[in-house]
């Protein structure tokens, strides 16, 4: 299994452990790391944006919208407050399959197979490329004519071709039944987010780690969203969707949820 773990190229999931605090990472993703926050100082914030968006979006859909599947796809290592610790928690009975084939990720496997007694986690070694194994492998914990949350946290910038992914998106949500839910964030060059920064910060990474990654316009994220309803607010930075205080700030990471009607 670790025979396909590099140490000597910077990998997004331990890079982004590391701006997350974590300790499951190597010197040359810690080095990567503060490179690229050097281009781009709040890319730290954006790690901790995304990860707090997870929590609410997943306590919203546990606890309000009666969610109790969940697929999250590019799960990257586990840290603080894991998909299924956060459905659990209100749902014991939540059965959560995460995706990832990042070989340092499936090392770490154990630590997230740690389900309430009451519900299931499952861990399923796929590539987002391949939605059809992804569905194949899920429905095997995932009763998929019940409602599922598909989560793609971002994920899809590691899709470089635009068609390719709203394709993956497509596949993924014509499998599961009304009811369901689309999660996704997703980087962007906007100005409006304060995404000028990105520009430099993604041109070092693609030259300096893997795997390569692209930023996409609103319109484009919005693409995605085609077919659904959207949750209010709508399509904003994902530390603004529905903060859980007062304090507003801003990242240049889109984040929404859609329903499926």
């Amino acid at each position: 299994m670790n025979d396909r773990i590099r140490t000597d190229i910077a990998h997004n999931a331990r890079v982004w452990n590391y701006w997350l605090g974590g300790k499951d990472n190597y010197p040359v993703d810690r080095a990567v790391g503060d490179q690229v926050t050097g281009f781009y100082p709040s890319i730290g914030e954006v790690a901790r944006a995304d990860r707090a968006f997870l929590g609410r979006t997943v306590t919203h859909l546990a606890a309000e919208a009666g969610v109790r599947q969940f697929l999250d796809i590019g799960t990257g290592l586990p840290t603080a407050d894991n998909t299924h610790e956060v459905a659990q928690r209100t749902a014991p009975d939540a059965r959560i399959v995460y995706v990832d084939n990042d070989p340092i990720v499936l090392t770490h496997a154990r630590a997230l197979l740690t389900s309430a007694p009451e519900g299931v986690t499952e861990y399923v070694d796929a590539d987002a490329h391949d939605p059809e194994k992804i569905l194949a492998a899920a429905g095997a914990t995932l009763d998929l004519s019940r409602p599922v949350a598909v989560m793609m946290l971002g994920i899809l910038n590691f899709v470089l071709d635009t068609d390719e992914a709203r394709s993956i998106v497509r596949t993924l949500m014509a499998a599961v039944p009304s009811g369901s839910y689309l999660v996704l964030t997703h980087p962007t060059l906007e100005p409006e987010l304060g995404g000028e920064g990105n520009k430099a910060a993604m041109a070092f990474w693609n030259e300096n780690a893997t795997p390569p990654i692209t930023a996409r316009s609103r319109a484009e994220f919005a693409s995605f969203f085609e077919g659904l309803d959207l949750l209010e607010p709508g399509i904003v930075s994902c530390a603004s969707w529905r903060p859980a205080s007062e304090e507003a700030y801003t990242v240049a990471q889109f984040g929404a949820v859609g329903r499926k009607p």
